[in-house]
């Protein structure tokens, strides 16, 4: 997945907008929640909404280098 943005509110809580790498992933229903797990684990972190936009889509060129290093793209 891609997060495109991550707000944090004056009293703590987060919204983030994230894609996938594809509307069929099989994480999509998992990955929102794991992301909002984490973020939940920082100080002073209130409520987490995690939500998945398509638009812009995902695609191998808005890797960065070193993700497509690591992945032999």
């Amino acid at each position: 997945g891609l997060i495109y943005n991550v707000n944090r509110m004056q009293n703590g809580d987060v919204h983030v907008t994230m894609s996938l790498t594809a509307p069929g992933c099989p994480v999509a229903g998992e990955m929102p929640g794991q992301v909002a797990e984490a973020i939940a684990k920082v100080d002073g972190v209130g409520k987490v909404a995690v939500e998945l936009v398509w638009d812009p889509a995902w695609s191998p060129d808005r890797m960065s280098d070193d993700a497509k290093l690591a992945l032999d793209f």
